[in-house]
């Protein structure tokens, strides 16, 4: 295993939380959450096809929604509602408690570092910035700036060669199952499926399942690497003198299979 692919919004950042909690004081109820979120979906891939530009979508998505609510706004008073709102939003953005930990055993144990995230660009790239994580990360893939949104494998595959690495060394992390991880195994990734609420799905989901970052390390410990990759606290040993073929050291495990296949 040599890079680990994460999902931003709900993997790493608490979006839900103060996005929900934005729209509520916008509207003055709670219960129209699905709604915003299918609306904002609807809008998000006018963005990633080129249509409009992740300002312009925000103000039509936040006229329409309220709209859908009886309530036609001209375009200056929409304008002031939704950066009341986005305001609300970006000011209450916090990570989950396990980010950072995890995000410092992966660049310890030598392991490149890609954010894959389907919104906007300077939405995610001003979010990774203001919240002191930007420095962790190689590089950065935009559904919004590629023109292809996870589960396309396209996306996927770029976070890969930019990283300069195969997929199948690769590890994709995200909390929706299908976009983030089923997508990733699709595109020839290792997927693993953030499941941070709910319920567990009934069945077999046919990736690997997490409730929390913390147990990523024992899980690319456990399934892709040798025991003598670890050190005495489970943390992956000091690599070869090749830190991207992995040879000569125990990160190689995964490499080999990948060639075999």
């Amino acid at each position: 295993m040599h890079a680990v692919c994460l999902d931003i919004d709900d993997t790493l950042v608490d979006f839900t939380t103060s996005a929900r909690r934005a729209l509520a004081r916008m509207i003055g109820r709670d219960d129209m959450w699905p709604t915003w979120q299918r609306m904002t979906e609807e809008h998000v891939k006018k963005v990633v096809a080129g249509e409009m530009d992740s300002d312009s979508m925000r103000l039509a998505r936040t006229k329409a929604f309220m709209a859908g609510l009886g309530t036609v706004l001209d375009d200056e008073s929409v304008l002031k509602l939704e950066c009341r709102r986005h305001a609300d939003m970006t000011g209450a953005w916090q990570l989950f408690d396990d980010v950072v930990p995890c995000l410092d055993w992966l660049r310890a144990a030598g392991l490149k570092v890609a954010a894959v995230t389907n919104a906007s660009g300077p939405q995610q790239r001003a979010k990774l910035h203001s919240l002191g994580i930007a420095r962790f990360f190689d590089t950065v893939v935009i559904a919004g700036e590629l023109g292809v949104a996870k589960p396309d494998p396209v996306i996927f595959q770029t976070a890969c060669r930019q990283l300069r690495v195969s997929a199948c060394e690769t590890l994709h992390v995200g909390d929706r199952l299908d976009t983030d991880a089923v997508g990733a195994q699709d595109a020839g990734l290792h997927g693993v499926w953030l499941h941070r609420r709910g319920p567990q799905p009934p069945g077999d989901t046919g990736v690997h399942v997490i409730e929390t970052l913390s147990d990523l390390p024992a899980l690319i410990v456990s399934e892709y690497l040798t025991p003598a990759a670890t050190g005495p606290a489970g943390v992956p040993g000091q690599r070869g003198p090749d830190p991207v073929s992995g040879a000569g050291g125990a990160w190689s495990t995964i490499s080999g299979r990948c060639h075999e296949q």
